[in-house]
């Protein structure tokens, strides 16, 4: 029989028939070697195993898993490298797209940065489930606003107005329509510009090139039956910064938030702005500078 506690873990998750389990692993960002991911497949073999579910958070569950296994089971993935999972009021596990190391319209490295928050925040016991989510650019691909807490990779186009012939091509290619040709000279909106990059790439001639990467930070967003999108937050600069951001974000869920609602259920505007005053007053010993909120993917809500 297993250990009583292990029920009380969130990676492991009753079925139907309260009589086996679904047990759900830790992936940051859904990333495996392949070795750890032919290990979950002997070790599935092993104890006779024979379905898995990837979710639609990046981790893999094994399922019909009987309870006189489970002492066992749970010891030979976590020598695997592939240890248990959270789902409970927990820091469940952090989901990210593939970032600039893969993508080209990605803007930063979402892998790092999911190990980071990994690292510290995951499976922490807290009044509430918090998701973080990350994406590389506003394609959104991990709807990371849909999140508690969502960062989006953005980018701003700079470009060189003394080299533009105005051929158009960038104003083609952008979705948003920010930008337009006006007697043969470029013209940009910034409140419909969404920060993509994606007209850098479309310059036939590489005029267009960019500022440093910022990092858009949401809070409150949700899926379910009643989606949300997550409200501004803030604009970091860096990785870093994004990491100890989070870092009092979590710090202040745990201390002000109430046990019995979702967190976005519980963040009217007025709620929303005191937690985000509490948070501000205890990044300011921190040094860290921010960009405000100017263009429209960063302003809807």
């Amino acid at each position: 029989m297993a250990d009583p506690n292990l029920y009380l873990k969130g990676g492991v998750i009753p079925e139907r028939d309260n009589e086996h389990y679904i047990i759900r692993l830790r992936t940051p960002a859904g990333m495996l070697g392949v070795e750890a991911l032919a290990g979950i497949a002997k070790i599935a073999q092993k104890y006779g195993i024979e379905d898995t579910h990837l979710t639609t958070r990046q981790t893999i569950e094994l399922l019909h898993v009987g309870p006189e296994i489970l002492d066992d089971l749970l010891a030979d993935l976590e020598k695997n490298g592939t240890p248990i999972g959270a789902e409970r009021n927990e820091v469940v596990n952090v989901t990210a797209c593939l970032g600039n190391a893969n993508c080209k319209y990605s803007v930063i490295d979402t892998l790092s940065l999911a190990r980071k928050l990994d690292e510290r925040h995951f499976g922490k016991e807290m009044p509430v489930k918090v998701r973080i989510a990350i994406s590389g650019c506003p394609n959104g691909c991990t709807s990371e606003r849909l999140n508690e807490i969502g960062i989006t990779g953005l980018r701003r186009p700079v470009r060189n107005e003394g080299l533009c012939t105005g051929c158009g091509t960038c104003g083609y290619y952008c979705r948003e329509h920010a930008i337009q040709i006006e007697n043969g000279k470029l013209r940009l909106n910034q409140g419909d510009c969404m920060l993509c990059g994606f007209c850098i790439h479309a310059c036939p001639f590489q005029y267009i090139n960019f500022e440093d990467p910022l990092y858009l930070i949401t809070l409150g967003g949700r899926r379910g039956r009643h989606p949300k999108i997550g409200r501004t937050f803030y604009i970091a600069r860096s990785e870093d910064d994004v990491v100890e951001i989070v870092g009092k974000i979590i710090y202040w869920i745990f201390r002000s938030i109430a046990s019995d609602k979702m967190l976005p259920e519980q963040l009217t505007d007025e709620e929303f702005a005191e937690f985000r005053e509490k948070v501000m007053k205890s990044l300011k010993p921190l040094g860290i500078d921010g960009v405000d909120p100017t263009n429209a993917y960063c302003m809807q809500n």
